[in-house]
């Protein structure tokens, strides 16, 4: 890696930030040679800004298409009122003109806020006092008085027959094929029987990084070997004694399974065998070897994992001159990790590999209750970079993915089944994902452009809000893209929704439907390049110039039908320091809430409030990252409360909440990250007192950990 080569290019990392200097001299030395170095913000590492998603940001942006933000609100006879669908549909469908949109009344169905099953303070199970923040230097894990909390399974642990504990003197990519990957992300914890003590982990691995986890002895082959087979996903059997207590993993258990980076996968919909996913090694374009860069997920009703592909163009070398690639950020540089030095797909410059890149981003769906099933990549969701994919099902019984681009000025999707949802037969739920609709939302603002000044300040109405639409993809088996057939739009989505005029947006991580109101979250995680010279500007969706903290999106679907073409809109939260102008909290008092920042994965608790971890801190107060609870109803609206801390260079992700059972999950991904192998930064989870550890190893590892009341 080399510096960059023009230090006055604004490369501000939208999820990456300024480190405190203590690194050792190796480490520090190291981050110099990154593309990053000295171009972040916050607490974020440069480090992991080249390992998580290729130094995105000290790269060109690769949404240049003309699509802005429509700006028909203001200068046009539609009034808010008119907007917000107090009008009728007729009104509504006017407005959008020649959109196509069937005539929708407001209702109020769960979709509109009824506010079903949470009281007017948003009480849970789980109730606790606020933490305070933590500084960005401290190692340590830190939950509230009153509970307490315990690693279930940590990277290397055994979980497959074969397995041998974790020595990391030791390493080989046979052990690490039967062990608990690297760098978890999206976890769930699935309770499978009705006494409430036997369940299913089942959680992602996004990447690695070699520089702490591996000997400096070790082959560097078999090092890439290993860093393969600590990518994917892991499913393991949990038991207690009885509800309450602290779940263990069950090593060799039957329905245990590691699922790596060379694990087949059987790709399915409409772009299934077409001539943009074949190569010399699948000529049927129908099988592909592994999952890579996995991030977020969710849990469908019929039980299956769903996991996104997120960063994966910086697995491949590929020729970056077209205008496909380059839209997806692929180039001719040498990969992150190198693996095509091991493994020649992984080099797409040659013919018989040019399509190997088209082949992921997809959202994919494993059985995590069938071992020997073949885990699937299903194009009829679209190729980009999935944060995760979240389903509900509709009043209609068809059933609605949401799904969000993580990339700078890219978008927000929904795939809406052709199939319905039918409880008693799991069989054939199990493809509803392979065939159906897909949208991109566009926003429309009710404010004047002159009071979306990018400060954060809210317009005169005391609202960022407004009306949005469902713009298709692909309808009914055919693309409603000009020029671009269905298998075309599927595997290149992102210039399918340029086409389409689509929003840009602060990077849509997370989308997660309330259980509870059917309203849906978006957490735009950041956009520091937001406004800058030659980028897009502010909107009323995007409301601040170098947004480096985000915000969250709050949709409400017309008449709470989540199948509609139309919704409404607001900002819930807008993240940043308290204290900080330009930041809101659905209206509740700035000086009582938490700081938050980069609002990452959500989730929510049996009473409809958001959990939100955070991939980044307010720059302004170097804290480290956690998970927060907010209320979304009544009084305590928009009251952000800090409940946990992760460690140093650590980021919160896949927060599972049993609140009725007293009990929090989360993934730490990658603790102590700006080390070395002879410099660790962290010790996470091994340093707890009366805690034995496993072996010699210093570092940290990464683990899923359980947070108990009491």
């Amino acid at each position: 890696m080399t510096e960059l080569s023009d230090p006055r290019t604004d490369h501000a990392c939208p999820s990456c930030s300024d480190q405190p200097d203590d690194l050792s001299g190796d480490a520090a030395a190291r981050r110099k040679l990154l593309p990053m170095a000295g171009h972040t913000r916050g607490k974020r590492s440069a480090v992991t800004c080249a390992l998580k998603c290729d130094s995105a940001c000290a790269k060109p942006v690769p949404n240049t298409s003309e699509n802005g933000y429509f700006r028909d609100i203001a200068s046009s006879a539609l009034s808010r009122r008119r907007a917000l669908g107090l009008a009728g549909a007729g009104a509504f469908a006017l407005a959008v003109g020649g959109s196509g949109l069937a005539a929708a009344t407001p209702g109020h169905g769960p979709g509109h806020g009824s506010g079903h099953g949470h009281g007017p303070g948003g009480r849970t199970n789980l109730p606790f006092r606020p933490i305070s923040p933590v500084a960005a230097t401290e190692d340590t894990f830190v939950v509230p008085q009153g509970y307490t909390w315990e690693p279930i399974i940590r990277w290397g642990d055994p979980i497959l027959p074969g397995g041998v504990p974790f020595d990391a003197s030791d390493q080989s990519a046979e052990k690490q094929a039967l062990a608990f990957g690297y760098n978890n992300d999206y976890t769930d914890v699935i309770v499978t029987n009705r006494a409430g003590t036997k369940a299913l982990l089942c959680c992602n691995h996004e990447y690695v990084n070699p520089a702490i986890m591996f000997p400096p002895d070790l082959d560097a082959a078999e090092q890439l070997r290993i860093a393969m087979a600590a990518h994917g996903f892991a499913i393991v059997e949990l038991e207690r004694s009885r509800p309450g207590e602290r779940w263990r993993y069950v090593p060799s258990a039957p329905k245990n399974r590691r699922i790596t980076a060379s694990t087949p996968f059987r790709l399915t919909g409409p772009a299934a065998g077409s001539d943009l996913l074949r190569t010399a090694a699948d000529p049927t374009g129908t099988v592909v070897l592994g999952t890579i860069g996995n991030c977020s997920g969710g849990t469908t009703p019929w039980g299956t994992i769903l996991s996104g592909e997120e960063n994966f163009n910086g697995y491949f070398r590929a020729d970056g001159s077209t205008p496909e690639n380059k839209r997806y950020g692929l180039s001719e540089g040498e990969s992150t990790y190198g693996w095509e030095a091991i493994e020649p797909r992984f080099d797409a410059r040659t013919a018989d590999y040019a399509n190997e890149p088209n082949r992921f981003g997809y959202i994919v769906e494993i059985d995590p209750t069938d071992p020997t099933s073949t885990p699937r990549k299903h194009t009829s969701l679209g190729r980009l970079k999935h944060e995760g994919a979240n389903v509900v099902v509709a009043k209609n019984g068809h059933v609605v993915a949401y799904t969000g681009d993580d990339e700078r000025f890219d978008y927000l999707y929904k795939f809406v089944s052709k199939g319905r949802y039918d409880k008693r037969d799991r069989r054939r739920n199990l493809d509803l994902l392979t065939e159906g609709d897909l949208y991109v939302a566009r926003f429309h603002g009710d404010s004047p452009a002159s009071q979306i000044d990018g400060t954060g300040t809210l317009p005169r109405d005391g609202r960022f809000d407004g009306y949005g639409q469902w713009i298709p993809l692909v309808r009914n088996g055919r693309s409603k893209v000009a020029g671009m057939s269905v298998e075309e739009v599927l595997v290149f989505t992102r210039l399918a929704a340029d086409r389409a005029g689509a929003t840009k947006m602060d990077r849509c991580e997370d989308v997660q439907p309330s259980p509870t109101t059917g309203k849906v979250y978006v957490a735009c995680t950041n956009n520091s390049q937001r406004g800058t010279s030659g980028r897009a500007g502010v909107d009323e969706a995007n409301p601040r110039t170098e947004n480096k903290d985000g915000h969250i999106v709050e949709i409400v679907e017309d008449d709470g039908d989540h199948t509609s073409r139309v919704f409404r809109w607001n900002l819930v939260i807008v993240a940043g320091d308290p204290a900080a102008e330009g930041t809101y909290f659905a209206g509740y008092p700035k000086e009582k809430v938490s700081p938050i920042s980069c609002p990452d994965n959500l989730a929510f608790d049996s009473e409809g409030n958001l959990w939100i971890s955070t991939d980044g801190q307010p720059s302004s107060i170097q804290k480290c990252d956690g998970l927060f609870k907010v209320p979304l109803e009544g009084r305590e609206r928009g009251h952000v409360q800090q409940f946990l801390s992760v460690p140093r260079d650590a980021e919160t992700c896949g927060p599972v909440v049993h609140d009725r059972d007293g009990s929090i999950f989360v993934a730490v991904q990658h603790p102590g990250e700006d080390g070395t192998w002879d410099a660790q930064r962290s010790r996470f989870p091994d340093y707890v007192e009366g805690r034995a550890r496993v072996g010699e190893f210093a570092g940290p590892r990464p683990a899923v950990v359980q947070v108990l009341r009491g």
